[in-house]
């Protein structure tokens, strides 16, 4: 009996379930603008300011830190630049917090969707991640302004340390995204648990204070697990490429923070992994729990 070497027609009617997952996402790269483009366009649908929003939101933020944190609290005298500081580690968390928590809901928000046709599932954390990263960028582009009339003068390192950190949160948060999304169809309390996560974040990486404030009250082990949170390397580096160019009086890196962000690149990608073999296998419920 012959055989026949496989032909465009036998790939095109292979079934739904043979595509292969995150790779399929990225093949499709044309859906995936279309679903990113329609969330940002539904953030400001009815908005007589539309984008200016993105702009405005983190200029009130840094009047708000400069004057409640800054002047009132005194922390502008013991941080330099402490308004910079502050903004650039919120930008960070806040690209963390929004693309981690509208990945998780992604399945239940576009259920009717996933109902009525096939396309991969894995598109809807992923494109919430790619939606979270276009909201951020306006911040990032915000904080780096008003940096420049402080000085701002970045090498091209700092620069590379504020792209490493971008990518950093983006593969953490999809990685969480894929874990809690797909068990978020079958158990809606998954929900609830990434909000509490969420607001923890801000507090357990170095956003309202300094590192050095953990490592002087905690014994040597405790601050190793805590650099060894993605999330405490990702802000710093974020730090390291905004803040530390204004030349902030007394300023120290993260001890070792290119090794700890080297460890949390790769815890990442282990959890986009991992997340991705748990929606594989819940996937098949999808249609039936939603």
């Amino acid at each position: 009996m012959q055989t026949h070497p496989p032909t465009a027609i036998d790939d095109a009617l292979a079934p739904p379930a043979s595509d292969k997952g995150l790779f399929e996402v990225f093949r499709r790269r044309y859906l995936l603008s279309l679903i990113v483009r329609k969330e940002v366009g539904i953030r400001y649908r009815g908005s007589v300011l539309g984008w200016l929003w993105s702009y405005v939101k983190p200029l009130i933020q840094f009047l708000v830190f400069f004057v409640a944190l800054g002047v009132f609290l005194g922390l502008n005298r013991q941080i330099d630049y402490y308004p910079i500081y502050l903004l650039s580690g919120i930008t960070a968390v806040t690209f963390f917090n929004e693309a981690f928590s509208n990945a998780t809901r992604s399945l239940v928000d576009n259920a009717a969707l996933i109902k009525k046709i096939y396309l991969p599932r894995e598109m809807f954390p992923v494109a919430s991640m790619f939606v979270a990263a276009v909201n951020t960028l306006p911040q990032v582009i915000v904080v780096v302004i008003i940096s420049l009339f402080f000085g701002w003068s970045p090498s091209l390192l700092q620069i590379a340390a504020v792209a490493l950190g971008f990518v950093l949160i983006a593969l953490l948060a999809t990685g969480l995204g894929l874990l809690f999304g797909s068990i978020n169809v079958t158990f809606r309390d998954a929900q609830s648990f990434v909000e509490i996560i969420t607001m923890m974040s801000v507090w357990a990486s170095p956003v309202m204070y300094q590192w050095e404030m953990v490592q002087r009250e905690v014994p040597d082990w405790l601050f190793v697990l805590y650099r060894l949170n993605p999330l405490t390397p990702g802000v710093e580096l974020f730090h390291f490429g905004i803040w530390f160019p204004l030349d902030p009086d007394g300023a120290q890196p993260l001890p070792d923070l290119w090794l700890f962000s080297g460890i949390a690149v790769v815890v990442s990608l282990a959890l986009v992994v991992f997340g991705q073999f748990v929606f594989r296998r819940l996937e098949g419920r999808f249609a039936q729990d939603l």
